[in-house]
């Protein structure tokens, strides 16, 4: 992570990513050998499938024929790609359509879905000398985390009203689909150690997990309003 993007605290769950297959692929094993498109090298979904490829033994610089490009899913939608990385609603136009099917979705498969997929990052300097204003930002994101898991329908229709997104169908059954209820439970830390091993391995980064959480992460209002906005 960036050195000035120094403090981290979990972040509201964001659409869950899916890797869609063809009817030769049906776990992320099976990409061996086989063509996975992504916009560019580097990117999310890139990293995101390498460290999923590595879980199950795959080497992904040997073993997937990786394929970038703004034309990507046009080519997985063409029969000529074997895997795509997609989150709603491109995930959700691609089972619309019958193309494809889900091989990994990380809101529920595991251990993907055991852990947080976003984080909040603040400014260092900032941080220390705003501490105030800092948990008020937290504390309005993750309340309306809460919203988003008690009122879905209400999220949605401020989604389309806002201009985000143009289908509430889609919107609200993005909603519904991840847990934003759970940012109580998952462990934060456990999460950065979870994925930064993980990137570690693939040569993403080149801390440790361990001088990650030490100099980059401050719990401190998080534990604060965890306690503080209870249910």
């Amino acid at each position: 992570m960036p050195a000035n993007w120094s403090h981290c605290w979990p972040g509201s769950w964001s659409a869950a990513l899916k890797c869609s297959g063809n009817e030769g692929t049906r776990s992320i094993a099976d990409l061996k050998g086989k063509r996975a498109g992504v916009p560019v090298m580097g990117s999310t979904p890139h990293m995101l499938l390498t460290v999923m490829a590595a879980h199950v033994g795959l080497d992904p610089v040997k073993d997937i024929h990786w394929v970038t490009g703004p034309s990507v899913k046009q080519l997985f939608v063409d029969g000529k790609m074997d895997a795509y990385l997609s989150s709603p609603p491109e995930s959700q136009d691609l089972r619309a359509r019958h193309i494809g099917h889900v091989i990994v979705n990380t809101a529920v498969d595991q251990p993907w879905s055991q852990y947080f997929c976003c984080l909040l990052g603040g400014n260092r300097e900032y941080v220390r000398k705003n501490p105030v204003a800092t948990k008020r930002a937290l504390r309005a994101i993750l309340k309306a985390t809460d919203v988003c898991a008690t009122e879905p329908e209400r999220a949605a229709r401020r989604l389309v009203d806002a201009g985000f997104t143009p289908r509430y169908d889609y919107a609200l059954q993005t909603l519904r689909d991840n847990p934003y209820d759970k940012w109580r439970e998952y462990d934060a830390e456990d999460t950065i150690r979870f994925y930064a091993l993980r990137m570690h391995a693939a040569g993403f980064i080149k801390s440790s997990p361990q001088k990650i959480i030490a100099d980059s992460t401050d719990w401190r209002f998080l534990s604060e309003l965890k306690r503080e906005l209870k249910v």
